[in-house]
């Protein structure tokens, strides 16, 4: 895993500027610390910070390939690199190192962008071809690791975070407004939006190519579901399981390929559960897990998780999040996330990847992905109650089935009938319509948009007129099953865009900590989304493929769990005990008119009823915090933005500079 940037001008004579790569470097030196790599000609400068995972001794990078007119930084992994060079080999291609990022180049070198549908991986790849003057980017198919460009004028620029960006003076922040509703709607930027305007990230699954000034843009690969109620074939149920089982089994072996020690996350539920117990089936007789507890016994899981370490024999390390130290980090967390966030959640990641960092770990496997591919949230089970409920709108008893689905929300839960059938009941004539799983979701979350000040929600009509600020659907999502419409969403919009993101890369990467996920094996993925949907939602019950595909191999109280979703607490985190300047001051009125995203009446009406005890409900919570997060964004980025320290003559650098040998051919 590393952290890669660079620059691409079309006519310059001298090339890039060495000091502004190396500042670009120096940004994103938290991604790859143990060496760093910069390549240099008259027309384009990359640079690497690495994270040693495979070849500790010979893989620094950039790499080229034999001839030395490709060059490659790279960020990721490929699982099977091994096979790949095999059959490299081959062809006759010849390898000077044993990582992964040479069987990437020399793919490329054989194929082109072809080689993209050959990679089980999750990867940001960068290839610099000087003979052809070509830049070729490429993202993983589900968007684990992050890319993000910029052009202006003659400059092309690219960096896996945008600070690697903001490093090239030439290049300022401005808010994206539109990005910032999107994030009161979807949790995030819908891509290619980043927070920032005129600075995008590639979308997963495409690969981007710079030449002679122009930029194309290509998807390579697609999530697809089977037509109708068409799935694949007439198998058993036991013949799903068995293939399941070898599926992920071997996602798993395959992401204990490394040359360092490999870790587990462990949260006490299924997905993380599995995961660990297949690395001891596997053979690995020595295993540290890692968990996240909380002081706050609401959002605790700590017996479920120590229960499971029994079970597997791990030697398990904890880290035990208070509301303080939520709310002490969380300017360090926006800093890493670079984006507005409207939920607490990914503190403790940033807290839990410290904790695996200090015990020396550079990799982690976790259980992201079950969810989003096996039907687990319970906004799957919502949107099958309410189209159930539409056939017969007048029911009476069909609306309370939602009671089951949300038996943590007392006001859903025991609340009376009316209320729950005016809650969920809007919309429920327009189930035909493409986002009608999530219409009740996002309403709830633009409430918040109330806090926009005048100027913020005047700017957005003028931009919403040209834009619909709706995700983009394939052609073939109005043949999909209802199931499958959910589930498109939930992956393109929430996981892609917030969860790989905020609560992934990000939070584990600002301490040089991989993380794998074995759920989203391509293997794996298009396998389950091939699956007839009633093994995926069964009834009531969620992920059930996966609960029939290991129950041998887990403890019964967690095969059958229900789905507990990761939260972390939010108002109490900024308000308690030792309550942190910076909230107070970025709340205040000064700030927020200064700003000027935010209505400071409003805003400090809200902090009132917090600091007078008052009950919060989730949006005004998700307002809070996606405030504070603006505000820090602009600080940090565009008020008050910071360049690293340079890197200097002991740091590990490894330096090509080409341009004398460009210019003289």
């Amino acid at each position: 895993m590393c952290g890669i940037a660079g620059i691409v001008e079309r006519e310059t004579g001298t090339g890039p500027s060495q000091a502004t790569l190396l500042q670009m470097l120096a940004m994103i030196r938290h991604r790859g610390p143990d060496q760093f790599g910069l390549y240099l000609d008259a027309n384009a400068g990359l640079v690497n910070a690495r994270l040693s995972i495979l070849d500790l001794d010979h893989g620094q990078q950039p790499i080229a390939n034999e001839n030395e007119n490709l060059w490659i930084v790279f960020n990721g992994e490929i699982f099977n690199y091994l096979e790949l060079r095999t059959e490299l080999e081959a062809r006759g291609h010849h390898f000077t190192t044993r990582t992964d990022t040479e069987v990437v180049l020399h793919a490329y070198e054989e194929f082109g962008p072809e080689c993209l549908n050959q990679f089980n991986g999750q990867f940001a790849i960068a290839i610099w071809d000087r003979h052809r003057k070509e830049l070729f980017l490429a993202r993983d198919r589900l968007g684990v690791r992050p890319l993000f460009y910029n052009q202006e004028g003659e400059t092309f620029r690219f960096g896996s975070e945008v600070k690697a960006i903001l490093a090239d003076s030439r290049v300022s922040a401005e808010m994206d407004l539109v990005a910032l509703d999107q994030v009161f709607t979807y949790w995030s930027p819908l891509s290619p939006r980043t927070a920032f305007r005129g600075i995008h990230q590639l979308p997963p699954a495409h690969y981007l190519l710079v030449r002679d000034g122009r930029v194309t843009i290509k998807r390579y690969w697609s999530i697809t579901f089977p037509e109708g109620t068409r799935s694949n074939g007439h198998r058993s149920l036991e013949d799903y399981v068995q293939e399941f089982r070898e599926l992920l089994t071997d996602a798993v072996r395959v992401r204990l390929r490394a040359d360092v020690p490999v870790g587990a996350y462990l949260s006490g539920g299924l997905d993380s559960s599995t995961v660990a117990a297949l690395v001891r089936r596997l053979g690995i007789s020595h295993l540290d897990t890692f968990s996240i507890a909380f002081s706050d016994p609401e959002f605790d899981e700590r017996s479920h998780q120590e229960n499971m370490a029994r079970f597997l024999g791990t030697r398990h390390q904890v880290v035990v999040a208070t509301h303080a130290d939520i709310g002490r980090v969380f300017p360090e967390v926006i800093w890493h996330t670079e984006m507005p966030i409207t939920r607490t959640a990914p503190a403790p990641m940033f807290l839990l990847s410290k904790l695996v960092q200090s015990h020396h770990y550079k990799v982690v496997l976790t259980g992201e992905g079950a969810d989003e591919f096996l039907a687990g949230y319970d906004i799957f089970k919502e949107a099958m109650i309410r189209r159930f409920w539409a056939r017969c709108p007048g029911s009476q008893r069909r609306p309370l089935l939602l009671r089951r689905v949300y038996p943590d929300i007392p006001s859903l839960s025991a609340g009376p009938p009316a209320y729950l059938s005016a809650f969920f009941g809007r919309g429920l004539e327009e189930h035909n319509r493409p986002c009608f799983s999530h219409a009740i979701r996002w309403q709830n979350n633009r409430r918040n948009c109330r806090f926009f000040s005048d100027e913020l929600s005047r700017a957005l009509r003028r931009e919403q007129e040209e834009n619909d600020n709706l995700p983009v659907l394939p052609a073939a999502f109005e043949h999909w099953h209802p199931l499958a419409k959910a589930q498109y969403l939930e992956i393109e919009v929430f996981l892609s865009q917030y969860l790989l993101s905020s609560q992934g890369d990000r939070p584990a990467m600002a301490h040089s900590v991989e993380g794998r996920f074995p759920f989203l094996d391509v293997r794996l993925v298009e396998f389950c989304n091939r699956l007839p949907p009633r093994y995926k939602l069964n009834g009531m019950t969620e992920k059930f493929l996966l609960r029939e595909a290991v129950r041998d191999w887990l403890p019964r109280e967690i095969c059958q769990r229900p789905k507990r979703p990761y939260r972390a607490p939010i108002h109490r985190s900024f308000f308690n005990d030792t309550t942190q300047d910076y909230v107070m001051d970025l709340l205040s009125p000064g700030s927020l008119k200064t700003n000027g995203l935010f209505r400071p009446n409003a805003v400090g009406q809200l902090v009132t009823r917090i600091r007078n005890g008052s009950a919060l409900g989730e949006t005004d919570d998700m307002a809070l915090v996606g405030m504070l997060s603006a505000q820090l964004v602009h600080r940090q980025f565009i008020s008050r933005f910071q360049r690293a320290r340079p890197l200097c003559a002991r740091d590990d650098l490894k330096i090509v500079d080409r341009r004398v040998q460009v210019l003289a051919e």
